[in-house]
C-alpha cells in the first residue's frame, strides 16, 4: 500500500480570527451577486486544499473534516488526479460523448462494472451530478417496468432538483417554495434504530416499510425502490441489520427495480467500494458520484445490463455528461482509491472517531449517538437525558470549531448532527487534533 504525498503543510495554523479581512472582502463582493440561495456553510473562503487541510484567503490552514461533502476523499488536489486533468485539457475539452465519443468514458464504465456489486453483466451512464444520476435511475426504472410509481425512505435526501426533491425528506431548506414537485412518489418509513419508539429489528422495520406500500401504492405499480444504505443528510442514519436485504428480497418477487443511492456513501469512504456491502445486498441499479470524480463533476448509473438497455438510443444523456476532462480526473481518483487503499483508511478513521467520541454517550450527556461506517460518521445531540433533538448544541460545536480552525458540517433531518467526512487520506495526528477540539467544543 502506498502512502500519500502532500504539496501543503499538514497542519492547522490561524494567522487572523475567523473569517479573515480577505474572506470578509470577499463576502461583501458575493452579497453584490451571488443569490442568497446559494448559501455557504462557512464564512471563510478557500484558496488552496491538500490531504486533511484547506488554506483560506488570508492564509489560515483548517482542519477539513468536510472533504467538499464527501468529494475529495482522495484530497483536494490528488496527484494522480491533478496529472490527468492536465493531460486532458491539453488534447480536448469537450466534444460531447452523444456526438464524438472518446475512450476515457468507456474506461469509466468499465471499471464501475467491475467494482459495483453483483455478479452479472453490468452497463453505465455518466452524468454530471447526483441528483441527474437519481434521476436518470427512475427513468430508467421506469422504462423497463412500463410502471410509474416511486418509493422512497423517509428521512432520506437526493438532491435539488424537481423529480429529486419530491424524493427528499427535509422540507427546510431543500424544498419550501420549491412545488409542486414531480407525481407518483411514495415515502415509506425507514429503520432509525437510535429514535425509534420501540427497539425493533431491522426485518420487522422492512416488514413495517412494505406493509405500508402494499396498503397504499400496492407492489404492482411501483416502478422502484431507492434507498441510501447510509442516510446522509438524514444523519448518516445506519439502518438496522437485515432492513435492507428484506427490502431487496421484497423488490425482487415482484419485478420491481432495487436502487441503491451510494452517492456520499460510495467509493471506499465507508470502509468497502459500496456501503451495501456490509449487507450483502446487491442492487439492480446503483448510481454514484461525489467521490467517484476526485473534485470534479461527474456522476454514474450503473446497473444490470437488461435493465440499462431498455432506454432507447438517445434517451439518456446530456451535452457536458461524461465530460472527458471530468472522466480523466475520475480515472485518476480510481487509481489512488486502488493504490492507497482507501478502504483500509476509511476503517482506521471509524476506529480513531469512535476512540475519541463513544465515551461521550452517557444517560447525562448531551450526546446520544456516535454512528456510521468508515469515515462516514456523526455525532447526534440530543437534550441530556432524552432522545430530544437538540439543534442549538449542534449549531455551537460547529461555531467553535470553525473559530479554532476546525472545519464541520452539521446533518440531520433535525438538524441535531454533526458529519465527519474527512479526506481518506489525512494524516491520523492531523484528525486526533481536530477530534481533541471536537470533544474540547461538545464539554
Amino acid at each position: 500500500m502506498s502512502e500519500p504525498t502532500y504539496h501543503l503543510p499538514q497542519q492547522r495554523k490561524l494567522v487572523t480570527a475567523l473569517p479573515g479581512p480577505a474572506s470578509l472582502e470577499l463576502a461583501e463582493r458575493r452579497n453584490k451577486v451571488v443569490a442568497r440561495g446559494a448559501s455557504s456553510s462557512s464564512p471563510v473562503y478557500i484558496t488552496a486544499g491538500d490531504g486533511g487541510v484547506l488554506v483560506d484567503a488570508d492564509g489560515n490552514s483548517l482542519i477539513d473534516l468536510g472533504a467538499g461533502i464527501a468529494v475529495t476523499s482522495v484530497g483536494a488536489s490528488a496527484p494522480k488526479v491533478v496529472h490527468n486533468v492536465q493531460e486532458a485539457v491539453t488534447r480536448f475539452t469537450h466534444t460531447a460523448f452523444g456526438a464524438s465519443p472518446y475512450e476515457s468514458y468507456v474506461e469509466v464504465c468499465e471499471q464501475l462494472a467491475e467494482l459495483a456489486p453483483g455478479d452479472f453483466d453490468k452497463k453505465s451512464v455518466l452524468l454530471n451530478s447526483g441528483a441527474e444520476a437519481v434521476e436518470n435511475a427512475v427513468k430508467i426504472a421506469r422504462h423497463a417496468t412500463g410502471r410509474s410509481a416511486v418509493a422512497v425512505a423517509e428521512n432520506a435526501f437526493h438532491g435539488r432538483t424537481n423529480l429529486t426533491m419530491g424524493l427528499t425528506s427535509k422540507a427546510m431548506p431543500y424544498k419550501a417554495g420549491f412545488g409542486p414537485f414531480a407525481p407518483e412518489i411514495h415515502h415509506f418509513p425507514s429503520s432509525y434504530p437510535f429514535q425509534e419508539p420501540v427497539e425493533i429489528t431491522g426485518e420487522q422495520a422492512a416488514q413495517r416499510a412494505i406493509g405500508y406500500l402494499e396498503t397504499r401504492v400496492t407492489a404492482e405499480r411501483l416502478a422502484c425502490l431507492l434507498v441510501e444504505p447510509i442516510q446522509g443528510e438524514g444523519g448518516f442514519i445506519v439502518p438496522a441489520p437485515g432492513y435492507l436485504a428484506v427490502l431487496q428480497s421484497w423488490c425482487h418477487e415482484h419485478g420491481i427495480v432495487f436502487i441503491v443511492d451510494e452517492i456520499q456513501s460510495g467509493m471506499c469512504r465507508s470502509g468497502k467500494w459500496f456501503a451495501c456491502q456490509y449487507e450483502d445486498v446487491v442492487p439492480d441499479i446503483v448510481t454514484t458520484a461525489k467521490a467517484l470524480g476526485g473534485g470534479l463533476p461527474i456522476s454514474a448509473v450503473t446497473g444490470r445490463a437488461e435493465i440499462m438497455d431498455t432506454a432507447q438510443p438517445g434517451g439518456l444523456g446530456g451535452t457536458y455528461a461524461g465530460n472527458p476532462v471530468s472522466c480523466a480526473a475520475a480515472l485518476g481518483a480510481l487509481e489512488t482509491m486502488r493504490d492507497l487503499d482507501l478502504c483500509a483508511r476509511a476503517l482506521a478513521i471509524e476506529k480513531q472517531i469512535r476512540a475519541r467520541l463513544e465515551p461521550l454517550i452517557g444517560s447525562s450527556s448531551c450526546v446520544g449517538d456516535v454512528r456510521g461506517r468508515g469515515a462516514m460518521m456523526a455525532v447526534e445531540f440530543v437534550r441530556p437525558g432524552t432522545r430530544t433533538p437538540d439543534a442549538s448544541k449542534t449549531a455551537q460545536v460547529v461555531e467553535d470549531l470553525l473559530h479554532h480552525g476546525v472545519f464541520a458540517l452539521s446533518c440531520g433531518i433535525n438538524g441535531n448532527c454533526i458529519r465527519f467526512l474527512p479526506s481518506l487520506v489525512i494524516p491520523p495526528e492531523l484528525l486526533d487534533e481536530a477530534l481533541a477540539l471536537v470533544v474540547a467544543a461538545i464539554g
